[in-house]
């Protein structure tokens, strides 16, 4: 599932569990072939937030997102990896095989 999340839902969102974010501009060209890619999750159980970075200023900010596109990986809230740049669906389900085993 892929949630959009802001300032106002976040942390209510990434409170418990294993949450992969993006975090993204619209004006990215990374990031709107990252969004092609993150379609292919939309069936499955991984849970995906996406952040508008230009919208939600001050969420980038917290995690310490410099470029886009950007993934943080929070564990109840708490950030365990982060992974920059564009990943295909295949990288992105290598990385995190590493923290769910």
């Amino acid at each position: 599932m892929i949630y959009e999340l802001d300032e106002t839902n976040f942390d209510e969102h990434t409170a418990k569990g294993l949450k992969l974010v993006e975090f993204y501009t619209t004006w990215c060209t990374y990031c709107r072939n990252q969004r092609i890619e993150l379609e292919e999750f939309k069936n499955s159980d991984i849970w995906i937030g996406i952040v508008d970075a230009d919208e939600s200023p001050s969420l980038p900010r917290r995690y310490g997102v410099n470029g886009f596109p950007t993934f943080v990986l929070l564990k109840d809230g708490e950030k365990i990896a982060e992974f920059v740049g564009f990943h295909q669906k295949s990288q992105l389900l290598n990385k995190l095989m590493n923290y769910i085993v």
